[in-house]
């Protein structure tokens, strides 16, 4: 230490007059209730109440040493101070209020929301209020039987999510599946139509219970997911999943119903649910040139093979053959002819020529 140090601190330590009596008396209420304040303030916890707590208890006490500086001892530094403390902690006390002001939800409803769906994806609390604001963060209700939508009658303008209750979901009067909180109510109605397009609802959803639900409008929804890319990636994962659980809810009806467990994608869909060839399944769906086709496989689930064809057929087997070899619905390319693309449509076999499905099943059976 060198001479310069030693000489600044004997200074603090030795070069003020010692203390020779100590008083016995007190300085004041005022200084022991603003010490008292001052205590119980540095007990306070942590996170935003624990900061108000703190910031409510030194602004007294710090008032307190005001009063006590300004009557009892007349010192102008240590009232001046203590006058800075007190604004700097009312300062600070309203900035945390309104920082949790700005972080409140409007309901239980929207908050319940935020926790359950949102929170577990990591969805900033501020990109959820814009979500949130989106719908004016009210919350609709539905009572007993009644209608959220009608088929053919409710146009598709919305899109709604349930927070609370059951809805039935049925078409002409046969029971499809339930929609229950925290799920989309019209997700695949607002994924079958585009931005432009407009369109009217093929099934009907009738609350069973009393049920609470918020609802985006489709404008204006469309131009928070044009302006805001992380929302519009968030809402495309958030309707997948849920049209994904709706098609495995229809599945798992259909396996309850049948006993075999059925693919839900698309071709398998509609090789369990296309009439059959024959009058006894249904009319049947013609081919391009208006003619029926006699060469159409058997229709059989997913996961089963079909039998091997047969030149003449007086009756289908409506029983699937498991053990019988897959058929190739398609030529190889070895297998098809040297002259294909040089001869014309009519003159190739009957196996090298494409038949023409329907996009859509014509006669389904009741689920």
């Amino acid at each position: 230490m060198s001479k310069e140090n030693l000489t600044l601190f004997e200074t603090l330590v030795y070069g003020h007059p010692r203390c020779e009596i100590w008083t016995n008396g007190t300085e004041g209420a005022l200084y022991q209730l603003g010490s008292t304040f001052l205590l119980l303030g540095y007990m306070g916890g942590s996170g935003a109440f624990g900061a108000i707590y703190i910031f409510c208890c030194l602004a007294p006490s710090f008032l307190c040493y005001t009063l006590w500086g300004w009557v009892t001892l007349c010192g102008v530094d240590v009232f001046s101070w203590n006058v800075l403390l007190i604004v700097l902690c009312l300062l600070q006390l309203l900035h945390t209020l309104f920082r949790l002001r700005q972080d409140s939800f409007p309901g239980e409803e929207i908050r319940s929301l935020y926790t359950t769906v949102y929170l577990p994806l990591h969805v900033p609390l501020p990109v959820f209020k814009e979500v949130a604001g989106a719908c004016e963060n009210r919350v609709l209700s539905l009572g007993t039987e009644e209608n959220y939508a009608l088929e053919g009658k409710t146009p598709i303008n919305r899109l709604s999510l349930l927070l609370s209750g059951r809805i039935r979901v049925s078409l002409e009067g046969q029971f499809l599946h339930y929609i229950f909180p925290y799920q989309f109510l019209d997700s695949p109605e607002w994924e079958s139509l585009r931005p432009t397009e407009e369109g009217n609802f093929q099934v009907t959803l009738t609350a069973e219970t009393d049920c609470c639900y918020i609802s985006w409008p489709r404008r204006k929804l469309y131009l928070l997911l044009a302006k805001e890319r992380y929302i519009a990636r968030l809402f495309s994962i958030m309707l997948g999943n849920d049209i994904a659980d709706k098609l495995y809810s229809l599945n798992d009806k259909l396996f309850a119903k049948s006993g075999v467990r059925l693919d839900i994608r698309l071709p398998s869909l509609y090789h369990v649910l296309a009439p059959s060839s024959t009058g006894e399944g249904g009319g049947s769906a013609p081919d391009r040139d208006g003619t029926e086709d006699q060469g159409q496989p058997e229709l059989v689930p997913a996961n089963q093979t079909a039998p091997p064809p047969s030149q003449t057929r007086p009756e289908r087997n409506l029983v699937p053959n498991a053990r019988a070899p897959l058929r190739q619905p398609w030529p190889l390319d070895n297998e098809l002819p040297s002259d294909t693309w040089d001869s014309p449509p009519g003159s190739l076999p009957a196996r090298f020529q494409r038949g023409w499905a329907p996009l859509a099943p014509t006669d389904t059976p009741k689920l």
